[in-house]
Order: structure tokens, then sequence, then C-alpha cells
């Protein structure tokens, strides 16, 4: 069964550093997924539900949410908050 996974990014949007790319340091998050989303007011995906139907068309049967934050405006970590989305 394939996994995927959105990253939503909270918080932080008014202290990114210049030249912070957020879809790079997504990359490098310890996610085990076939895909991963990023929803963010600055990059990727606006809201889960456009990132959860990409998912869906891209053939993910079980898709997860993780929150994650960006810390001192050039890093992003994940909360160790998971939802499970179903419907």
């Amino acid at each position: 069964m394939k996994t995927g996974a959105i990253v939503y990014v909270v918080g932080g949007e008014s202290i990114i550093d210049e030249g912070f790319d957020m879809i790079r340091e997504v990359r490098s998050l310890p996610i085990k997924a076939d895909r991963v989303e990023v929803v963010s007011p600055i990059a990727g995906h606006f809201d889960v539900m456009d990132a959860w139907w990409m998912l869906i068309e891209k053939g993910m049967k079980r898709v997860v949410c993780m929150l994650a934050e960006i810390v001192n405006g050039s890093e992003i970590r994940l909360t160790g908050r998971e939802l499970r989305l179903c419907g």
C-alpha cells in the first residue's frame, strides 16, 4: 500500500531568512512516505484538501498529515503531531 504524507507548515512566515528553500528543507526531514506534499502560505499547496486530493490522485492509499514549524527562520522541524486523513 502506497503512503503519502502532507507536511503542514505552521507559523514563522514573518521570520523566514532570505534564500530559505522550504521544499529542500522538507525533503531533508525523516519522513517515510512514497510521496510528500507541502502545505504552507509561501510554498506548495494552500490547504490540506488540495494536497490530499493530489496524493489520492497519484495512487496513495494511506495519507498522513504531519505538522511542522519553522525554527529560527532557516529550519523546518516536525512537531511530532500526526493526523491520519480518511474519507
